[in-house]
């Protein structure tokens, strides 16, 4: 009898334990419920605590909280349409508050949908896009860039600074949405862009322009070339002739000094016999006829004189 009284005990101690006895985490605050209703101060001390069986605890977290918005597509200022990927921290501050406005986590979300994304796509649509993907603090230094055309482009200018930057942009995008934000019991610690991209149509039109540009800096370097190719040939056949007009004018004045040191000394050979000059000069010239030759000579010719004279010999 004892036996069954104290296991009756027992269980009634057990019940009454599971439905009064709560332990709230250190990384939890809790708020008791009665009928739908917050009853109490909220409960930030970790430990087990008591309540009456009839009522609930509702725990909220204590932590910064995840946002990841939906990748929205928007267009900027200049009509490029892009694809924006944004997340954002969060923190309940004030349970009961929280409790009341938007009950749960998945509520809270909801309400950051609407107050985040209409923010960041008023922010987007006003800014240029060279403004949302570089920082205000970026310089960059064109003589060491890893491919040389980009400094040709003409759609972004890489040595003009940001007038907002990613930085600024995010900072003016959370103070906006901490303004927009209603007292929900939420705390908006910041608002991050984690990606951003062109959409696929937009992709394409980007890819056809890098192509073209590509392309026109490729036929410019080539027409450069072509240039200073036809500039070398130039330069070349201009060398060329004139070290053919020089080599054909030095030619030309050693075989004019040759001739006059030729006839120079023809002079000096005739002048000291002219009648053996005269005979050395038509024998030279027999030299000239080749075997089986047949001459048709004058009477008064110095072949047929010099001739006769040798058969008179």
């Amino acid at each position: 009898m004892k036996t069954t009284l104290l296991a009756i005990i027992v269980a009634i101690a057990a019940i009454l334990g599971s439905t009064m006895l709560y332990t709230v985490d250190e990384a939890k605050q809790a708020i008791v419920v009665q009928f739908g209703e917050p009853i109490g101060d909220v409960i930030n001390e970790p430990g087990l605590k008591v309540k009456l069986p009839w009522q609930d605890v509702r725990y909220f977290d204590k932590r910064l909280l995840v946002w990841d918005g939906d990748v929205t597509q928007i267009p900027t200022l200049g009509r490029e349409f892009i694809l924006v990927d944004t997340t954002a921290r969060w923190q309940i501050t004030d349970p009961l508050l929280f409790l009341t406005s938007v009950r749960d986590e998945a509520g809270a979300r909801t309400r950051l949908d609407d107050i985040i994304d209409s923010v960041v796509r008023d922010m987007v649509s006003s800014t240029e896009l060279e403004e949302i993907v570089r920082s205000q603090d970026w310089e960059v230094d064109m003589d060491n860039l890893d491919d040389p055309a980009l400094a040709e482009r003409s759609d972004v200018n890489l040595e003009e600074q940001p007038k907002l930057g990613r930085e600024l942009l995010e900072r003016e995008i959370l103070e906006r949405a901490r303004q927009s934000m209603p007292d929900l019991g939420i705390k908006l610690d910041d608002v991050r862009i984690k990606r951003v991209n062109y959409i696929q149509s937009v992709r394409k039109q980007v890819e056809s322009r890098m192509i073209a540009e590509r392309q026109s800096i490729a036929e410019r370097f080539r027409s450069e070339g072509r240039g200073r190719s036809q500039e070398i040939l130039g330069n070349m056949e201009r060398d060329l002739r004139r070290i053919q007009s020089e080599a054909a004018k030095t030619a030309e004045e050693i075989r004019g000094e040759a001739d006059a040191e030729a006839t120079r000394i023809y002079g000096q050979a005739f002048g000291a016999d002219p009648e053996f000059y005269a005979f050395f000069r038509t024998l030279e010239s027999y030299r000239a006829l080749g075997e089986n030759s047949t001459l048709m000579l004058r009477s008064d010719s110095d072949f047929f004189r010099y001739l006769e004279e040798s058969q008179r010999q």
